[in-house]
């Protein structure tokens, strides 16, 4: 993608426009009960424009990397901001400028295996499920890698190449009691290309080891105690709730439409031992599970600390957002594929880690519940939420009990961030994060284990 030479058309940039190359890479297996049910590789790519005049946007895009429909595509996008510019005459001043040159491959060095190899793969961790766990009722096994490479012209002076990849493979069992399917999963991977992330299947054993024995657990579970408990949620849990419920509210373009958090900031909206932060790339010295240098604004990506010791201190930006707000862009651009406009996204989420261990955390417990693992959720520009829970154990006087079925959570989520009254002092993040506002988004989401006060839901 880099021979494009897209600075050649650096002339044809007037006013403020943004020139895209932008390729989305994925290849999808799937096994059920030991058949091959999917096998697809699958390309999207194009060039597209985004031109702005006096606050007024025009866009354009086109699937064709030729010269000719790069010079369309350009055309297009600056008549369609003059049209609605002469329509809307909003007459807003020039967007903030401050331009970057990078460049950011992740891709691997090593040779790539082929279609063939990578069902092979699969295959050969099907086989080992089938051999040692015969009692299972159904089993699942997926892998799903996409590479998103974008290559960034913009007229102010940014250029910026990427090429992010993730490789995850996903495992579900199921087993039945009294006639009704009890499910469990669960994902591993991470960012890279599959040669970085995976060598040998033997390698995820123990992982889908650990998997069947929280199934059994699960199997001879209970329902839910339903109410208003004190509960530990751990990692996953917490990502999900400091995305879902609190990172959208607090997307700039959110705001403006009306989120609860327009009413909030310099407020103490949690616990003064809750700080919250969307991290660009890197967290407490480690790589996050997505690297954003440059979003595609042509923007250097900057931290956005969201919460600080309980206090709402920043929303989430770009470039148009941060005039509004009269502050500094922080990076959070975005777009899914060459045909959509980037939109305010979160990059990785998470609440910072305390000072508690978790042991301490389920002993502070006489009864509640310890919640592990998320299935799915939703929330609005209020913070109100609910989640789903696959995967979870009772406490009883300070110790873990049994399992409980699925069940669910639900709160508001600036309500329940003020109950909570302990954080742990380690901080993990989920590997397969995709956020779905308006356009799908790989994301980061993770944290600390943290024990607060929320509805959790029974039979």
């Amino acid at each position: 993608m880099q021979q494009l030479g897209l600075e050649k058309y650096a002339p044809l940039l007037a006013g403020y426009t943004e020139l895209r190359a932008h390729k989305n890479h994925s290849v999808t297996i799937g096994f059920l009960k030991g058949n091959n049910v999917r096998n697809v590789k699958s390309t999207t790519s194009g060039i597209s424009a985004r031109v702005y005049q006096h606050g007024s946007w025009g866009f354009a895009s086109s699937p064709d990397f030729t010269d000719n429909s790069i010079r369309q595509v350009i055309k297009a996008a600056s008549a369609n901001a003059a049209f609605l510019d002469s329509k809307q005459n909003k007459g807003k001043p020039a967007l903030p400028a401050k331009p970057i040159k990078a460049e950011h491959d992740y891709s691997t060095n090593k040779p790539r295996l082929t279609q063939k190899q990578l069902i092979d793969f699969v295959k050969q961790i099907d086989h080992y499920i089938a051999g040692k766990y015969p009692d299972l009722t159904s089993r699942s096994v997926g892998l799903n890698c996409l590479d998103m490479e974008k290559l960034l012209l913009t007229s102010d002076g940014s250029y910026s190449y990427s090429l992010h990849p993730r490789s995850l493979i996903s495992v579900g069992f199921t087993m039945e009691k009294d006639g009704n399917p009890i499910e469990l999963y669960d994902i591993f991977g991470r960012q890279g290309q599959f040669e970085d992330v995976f060598g040998d299947p033997a390698e995820l054993y123990p992982g889908i080891d650990q998997l069947y024995e929280q199934l059994r657990h699960k199997v001879e579970g209970v329902y839910a105690e339903p109410g208003v408990k004190d509960c530990i949620l751990d990692a996953d849990l917490g990502g999900i709730l400091a995305h879902e419920a609190i990172g959208h509210t607090t997307e700039a373009d959110l705001v403006l439409g009306g989120s609860i958090a327009a009413k909030y900031m310099n407020k103490q909206v949690a616990s003064p031992l809750i700080s919250l932060v969307d991290f660009a790339h890197h967290a407490l010295g480690k790589t996050c599970p997505i690297p954003l240098y440059v979003d595609d604004e042509g923007t250097e990506a900057q931290d956005a600390v969201i919460i600080d010791q309980g206090i709402l201190k920043s929303y989430l930006h770009n470039k148009e957002s941060a005039l509004h707000f009269r502050v500094e862009p922080t990076g959070n651009a975005r777009a899914w594929a060459f045909s959509d406009e980037p939109l305010i996204r979160m990059r990785n989420t998470a609440i910072l880690p305390g000072k508690d261990s978790l042991d301490d955390m389920i002993a502070s417990i006489d009864d509640g519940y310890y919640l592990i693992r998320p299935s799915n959720g939703q929330a609005d520009t209020t913070s109100e939420f609910m989640f789903g829970v696959v995967l979870g154990y009772e406490i009883k006087n300070g110790k873990l009990g049994r399992a409980i079925f699925d069940t669910t959570i639900s709160g508001v989520a600036f309500d329940v961030l003020q109950t909570v009254s302990m954080v742990s002092n380690e901080m993990s993040w989920s590997v397969s994060g995709m956020c779905g506002k308006k356009q799908p988004m790989p994301v980061g989401m993770g944290g600390p284990a943290i024990k607060c006060r929320v509805n959790i839901g029974g039979r």
